[in-house]
């Protein structure tokens, strides 16, 4: 069972998230969400000709915009405190390219909580796996706020 944000305590981890697979139809809907086309997330035929993966791979930023999506399967929400923010991402990173079909995961780790006038500012050290690779696809720390929380 997940916990509550204000019942985690600093150096907790949260259970990983469920995998998420990337298919091509995602991989094409956040290219036309972002405007950008670039070949190696869109096109299969050429990919296979002249990437060095042989496939498509998704946008690195797809795999970010994913992150909350996931973390609402890591904690359970509170009635006191129903409203949380995606606050920001620091120091984000894109270790290992995520190519189509692949599936990822989230996996978070509470590193700090700040005191704002706001709320309360959750920083997670999160990781993305990708099934069957030892690299992630992406490391960063993700901040989400729940406010009201004191």
């Amino acid at each position: 069972m997940s916990k509550k944000l204000m019942e985690l305590t600093v150096a907790e981890q949260l259970p990983a998230s469920d995998w998420i697979t990337i298919d091509q139809a995602t991989i094409d809907l956040f290219a036309e969400a972002t405007g950008d086309h670039q070949w190696i997330h869109v096109d299969a035929e050429r990919c296979a000709k002249e990437s060095a993966f042989k496939c498509t791979i998704a946008h690195g930023f797809l795999t970010v915009t994913l992150m909350p999506r996931a973390f609402y399967q890591m904690v359970s929400m509170d009635p006191d405190y129903p409203t949380m923010l995606n606050y920001g991402v620091e120091k984000i990173r894109f270790i290992e390219p995520v190519r189509v079909n692949d599936k990822v995961r989230f996996v978070c780790e509470l590193a700090n909580i700040e005191q704002k006038s706001t709320g309360r500012l959750f920083y997670f050290s999160t990781k993305a796996e990708i099934e069957g690779r030892t690299r992630p696809a992406m490391q960063g720390t993700f901040l989400m706020m729940l406010l009201g929380a004191a």
